[in-house]
């Protein structure tokens, strides 16, 4: 099974989790945390349920659980196995729980909406990337904190997996010389990259377009990389290949008359879980987990590119398909003494290697190449550190600084909210100017 299918098969099995130790405030080394969750789709369930509530007991506590779907928070409740109340109403549940953390796994453009009234109600948060998705929502995220005194962490997981550790620790080195530019870009199979035409996701009013919720943690890592922060972004995006461009249509794939000769049919039948939390709970809400992914509303890109300009002087070419027969990503960073490049496979219709390559060319010949392992789990071993850091040892040291702040989660949206409005204005767009941060050329 490649990476890929074991994340999507197993993520509700295993509880992949992806939070920041900023998230909980730390009252004693004994005492349980009291934690909430709104919102419990796939995300919430999967990435913050059963997997925490298991295995750290000793410092977990879910006092409640939210969502606008009756039947779907009480299914979740089930496979958690917890005993706290359910509610469908927010703010009751924060009056009455009064929870230490707040963990936000709503759909993305209701995030400001929980993370700011959780601040006011007392909790500090913890939010799915990305953590909005505009300018103006991202502008109110940042006054709330800053009014309240609470703490917010957006959950970039991608920070902790080896291999990119590894590219983090050899820039820091300055094998390369001094950085000038960057090349970096994103493959989603025809499955994965289908799945978010399927969902939710495939409305701009709802995701903010892939450059925002997909690309967030793409650009996050840009930015942790370079120790710098964006500047200006110009991007083309267009809708070419699903949604309105299909030779035909319906409403989902259950129901639809053309299942035997669409390449992109979808049996969501035999996902156990999938038909328990979504299917199981239509009739609440009218939420179709297995849409069709030619709707002709569907209002987002599905290629895109941009380039970037970071405040030190760095330039980037990046670029997004969601209909590759591969899944991974190629990047290759430029120095003035060499260049440091990785081709990272998560699926592929070859056999999977058991190692991420890192190759390292120096000017005039020299080349090192480094093999990380890939097999130690969740995106190669860096769930289990993440969640280990935060929920057993939350003073652990952070000498890569893979911690994300508020001011992470707002840098990495800015560069997707820039790329959406370059492309609809036709036109560059200076980060500067979308909310009250400015650019730092390098991060303390």
């Amino acid at each position: 099974m490649n990476r890929r299918d074991f994340i999507q098969q197993s993520a509700l099995a295993t509880g992949l989790l992806l939070p920041s130790v900023e998230g909980f405030s730390q009252t004693s080394n004994t005492a349980k945390r009291r934690v909430a969750m709104v919102g419990t789709g796939s995300r919430g369930t999967g990435m913050w349920g059963r997997s925490v509530a298991k295995r750290y007991a000793e410092q977990v506590e879910f006092v409640g659980l939210c969502d606008i779907n009756p039947g779907r928070v009480e299914t979740v409740k089930k496979y958690m196995e917890v005993s706290c109340p359910t509610f469908t109403d927010f703010e009751k549940m924060m009056r009455e729980t009064k929870p230490e953390t707040l963990i936000v796994t709503t759909v993305d453009a209701t995030h400001h909406e929980f993370i700011i009234k959780g601040m006011e109600m007392g909790a500090n948060i913890i939010t799915e990337k990305p953590m909005t998705t505009d300018e103006r929502k991202c502008q109110a995220i940042l006054e709330a904190e800053r009014r309240t005194g609470k703490k917010v962490t957006v959950t970039f997981n991608y920070r902790y997996s080896p291999h990119r550790q590894k590219l983090y620790e050899l820039l820091r080195q300055g094998v390369i010389g001094d950085l000038v530019s960057v090349d970096f870009h994103w493959y989603l199979d025809i499955h994965h990259g289908a799945d978010y035409f399927r969902r939710w996701h495939a409305y701009k009013e709802k995701s903010g377009t892939l450059f925002v919720h997909k690309a967030t943690h793409h650009f996050d890592l840009l930015n942790w990389w370079l120790e710098s922060e964006p500047e200006e972004v110009f991007a083309y995006g267009a809708l070419e290949h699903y949604g309105k461009n299909g030779a035909f249509r319906g409403k989902n794939c259950r129901t639809c008359p053309h299942q035997k000769e669409c390449k992109f049919y979808y049996d969501i039948s035999k996902n156990r879980e999938y038909m328990g939390l979504y299917v199981a709970n239509e009739q609440h809400d009218g939420y179709l987990r297995d849409g069709c992914v030619f709707r002709e509303d569907i209002n987002i890109y599905d290629k895109m590119a941009a380039s970037i300009r970071y405040a030190n002087g760095v330039t980037v070419s990046y670029s997004l398909t969601t209909y590759s027969p591969y899944e991974g990503y190629r990047i290759a960073f430029n120095g003035k003494k060499g260049r440091l490049e990785a081709w990272i496979q998560e699926s592929s219709p070859e056999p999977m290697p058991d190692h991420d390559e890192l190759v390292l060319t120096e000017n005039f010949g020299k080349i090192t190449r480094f093999k990380i392992s890939n097999t130690e789990g969740g995106h190669g071993g860096g769930d289990d550190r993440l969640k280990d850091k935060i929920f057993k040892d939350p003073t652990m040291p952070d000498p890569f600084r893979q911690s994300a702040g508020v001011r992470d989660g707002a840098m990495s949206i800015l560069v997707g909210i820039a790329a959406r409005n370059s492309v609809e204005q036709q036109r560059p767009i200076k980060i500067a100017d979308l909310t009250e941060l400015k650019p730092m050329a390098k991060r303390p």
